[in-house]
């Protein structure tokens, strides 16, 4: 049995130079957003849902069905573009494929279907935005 956990997190000089603000600025500027990516059951989405409803914090959640799923969603190319978005706020996908040094067209199918599976947001102004400092991933890895 294998746990594997990953923690990504997007500009470290930046929340260095945020720690520099005044004592009740920092607790609220060096907040880092952070969303958990991983594998539940439709039970364990159901409870966790629920506990929601009952006024217990989850924290941010995107969750999978099974990790083939996840690891089909979220190719090595998708997770650096997430890499690339992490507390950018909202970004044209012209200047996403120009910062990934990738064609326009295949970023742009890539955006498309992290939009479709919810992992990146469209926002107002026509951009799209991955509303996360940070990525934790973590889910069990049995043997067969």
């Amino acid at each position: 049995m294998l746990h594997f956990r990953m923690f990504l997190r997007r500009n470290p000089a930046a929340l260095h130079a945020r720690s520099r603000c005044e004592p009740r600025e920092q607790a609220e500027e060096t907040k880092i957003s952070t969303v958990t990516i991983g594998v539940a059951s439709l039970s364990d989405t159901q409870r966790r849902a629920s506990a929601a409803f009952r006024g217990k914090k989850q924290g941010a959640r995107i969750s999978f069905a099974s990790e083939d799923l996840l690891w089909k969603t979220l190719t090595p190319k998708r997770w650096a573009l997430l890499k690339l978005m992490a507390g950018q706020g909202s970004v044209a996908i012209r200047e996403i494929a120009r910062r990934a040094k990738r064609d326009v067209r295949a970023v742009h199918s890539d955006v498309h279907l992290l939009l479709r599976v919810g992992v990146l947001q469209k926002t107002a102004n026509g951009g799209v935005e991955f509303p996360y400092d940070a990525i934790h991933v973590d889910f069990l890895l049995k043997a067969a």
